[in-house]
This record gives C-alpha cells, structure tokens and sequence, in this order.
C-alpha cells in the first residue's frame, strides 16, 4: 500500500468504536454535459460514508470536472470541503446559464419537460452543428466555465492533494487519448476533456489539440488499475448502455449513436477486466491484481428518460433534480451492496465476454 493510502485509512480508521473499517476505492466519471449533476448527487452521498476512502478518480468532460473540484475541495477542507466545492461549482454553472440562449420553450416549462428540442435557438445550433465548422464561425475559444473552474478549483492544492487524479482527452493528430494527471491539470486540460468537436475549437496543450475525451475513455479505467492501491472502482455511469426500442427520428438516431460511441471505449476495458480475470494466473503479480478487482455501478433508469439536448439545460431547477436522483441512485446501492463492497464485484462483468 502506497503512503498516501496509508495515510488516508490511518485518518479514516479515527472513528468510533464498532464502525466500519475502512476501505480505500476508486471512483470512474463518465461525461455527458448538464447531466453530471447526476454524478455530484453521487458524490455527495458517498462522501458521507466515513468508511468509504477515496484513493483516485479517473474522468472524462463533466466527470472530470466533478472529479477536479471533488478532490480540490477535499485537499483543502476534507469531505465538508469536497461537498462544499461541487455544489458551489454546479451552482455558478446554473448562474452562468441564464444568459445561455438555449433555454426551455413555453409549452416544455408548463408540461415539466427538460429537453430542449422544442427551443428554437436549439434547433438552429444543432442543424448548423452538422454543416458548419465551429472554426467557420470563428467565435473564438472562449468559454465561461474557465473562468467557473479558475475559481472554484485550487489547482495547487489539486497537484498536492492525497486523492489521484486521471483525466482523459482524445489527441486530435493520433486519435489516441491522453490520461493527464494531479500535476498537469488546468483549467484549459479540464475544457479539453470536454471539447465537443462539432461545438467548439480544440483545445490547443503542449502543442497538440485535443477534443472531448469520450471518444477514447469515458472514462479510462487502465490508470486506476496500475497506480492506485484500491480494488474496488465504483462507476457512475450517465449515458445509457441500453435503451428500450429503436430510434427512428434523426435526432434520435444521432443521440443513440452518441450514447454508443461514448460508452465503447468503457464496455472495451471492462470486457478486457473479464477476459483477463478468466485468463489470469493466479501465481504472477499482474494476474492476481486483475483477477482481484471489483467493480460496482451506480446508474439510474432516469438518465435512460433523457435526451441529448437536455445535456445543455443547466437551469438550477434541473440540475438539483438530477443530484437528488444521484443521491437516491447512490443511497439505494449503498443500502443493497454495502456489504458486498470490498468482497466482490456487485457489476458482472462476465456478461460483457458473452458472444465474443
């Protein structure tokens, strides 16, 4: 066990007689814009949950960010810090949001609808979006969650802080992505994570341009395999693996493909956790380490229920639905699950190998 994992279940294990022992896990971000506020539910749950001791965070876009300020808030001031942090973050999201022009038409805030597909400004930024070039635009790079993140983030105490930190972002020239760690994350790695191509311009790092990290790691699990000590990865996945039915408008069509897109490179990696599991000997040191990983996952049917356009509805309204949806989700696994964790996988993984 690494110092920093010793340290961290030496000052979690300072608790009251007969509590739980502690157990460091691991925690993977999925993306998916508005709907992170599903994942800050989450956290916000599990952050209660003394015996439960964070050692990393792999993420991707919006996950990224939740990890970002999770971990910035928890080197400052703890689990209340961390806590603290994100709803101040997704709080200055929704303010910033106001002056958005993609807002709710009439008809969709008098039915409760979310989606913005009935939005007119909506509409025409979606259509353009698939035969305009952002760079044709020539709008610029700037976006306002930089300024949001550069003040709610300590990126100092981020390089510092006891929690690991992968984010992952697609390079544009080799396709390949690319895991940024404590020390080399800004606010500029964080909009790259989740720089939508059709949307806004790359984003330009150490001389290479990079786009929403979904498209190679949503998010990338290798790292929390080989540099953190935990053998327990909790996965809050917001984009649906399955939906019910066929698509058939082609908007539809292009929210489900998008699902599937940003969800392969994840199902590859956890298809890849089983076949080497089933694979592994148990005599070698990399064999045990994969055969004894646990995977767990926290998702709602809810998110199943939501489009593509919801994903840029940030009033507060909304986002606070989706983060006591986070905290319900988070609350019912813990209370089915709680003590299968740190024993074995609640997600069966072996169901991915089936066909294959």
């Amino acid at each position: 066990m690494s110092k920093s994992a010793q340290s961290k279940a030496v000052v979690a294990s300072s608790r009251p007689a007969g509590s739980r022992k502690p157990l460091i896990i691991d925690l993977a971000l999925q993306g998916g814009g508005a709907h992170g506020a599903f994942t800050w539910g989450v956290l916000d749950r599990i952050l209660e949950e003394d015996w439960l001791v964070v050692d990393a965070i792999s993420g991707t876009s919006a996950g990224a960010m939740n990890a970002a300020v999770m971990a910035s808030g928890y080197a400052r001031d703890g689990r209340g810090g961390a806590r603290q942090a994100l709803e101040r973050f997704w709080r200055k999201v929704s303010d910033a949001a106001r002056f958005s022009p993609f807002q709710r038409s009439p008809i969709d805030v008098l039915l409760g609808r979310w989606t913005l597909d009935n939005s007119p400004l909506f509409v025409a930024m979606d259509m353009m979006s698939r035969v305009v070039s952002p760079y044709s635009l020539n709008v610029g790079s700037a976006n306002p969650l930089e300024d949001i993140l550069s003040e709610v983030i300590e990126f100092q105490a981020l390089a510092t802080g006891p929690i690991k930190l992968f984010v992952t972002a697609t390079n544009v020239r080799t396709g390949r992505g690319r895991v940024f760690r404590n020390n080399e994350i800004t606010p500029k790695v964080l909009l790259a994570s989740s720089c939508l191509p059709t949307l806004f311009q790359a984003i330009e790092i150490d001389g290479d341009c990079y786009w929403d990290g979904g498209y190679s790691g949503n998010p990338t699990m290798t790292p929390l395999i080989r540099e953190s000590d935990a053998l327990d990865t909790i996965l809050v996945q917001i984009n649906p693996v399955e939906r019910p039915g066929t698509p058939s408008t082609a908007r539809d069509i292009l929210n489900r493909l998008n699902e599937i897109s940003f969800n392969a490179v994840l199902m590859k990696e956890l298809r890849m956790m089983a076949m080497l599991r089933q694979r592994a000997s148990p005599g070698s040191d990399d064999g045990a380490r994969w055969a004894g990983m646990r995977i767990h996952r926290i998702t709602s049917d809810k998110m199943a229920e939501l489009g593509y356009s919801s994903k840029l509805n940030a009033e507060w309204d909304f986002l606070t639905m989706l983060h006591s949806e986070g905290r319900s989700s988070a609350e019912a696994f813990h209370r089915t699950h709680k003590d299968q964790i740190g024993k074995t996988s609640t997600m069966d993984l072996d169901e991915l190998t089936e066909g294959i």
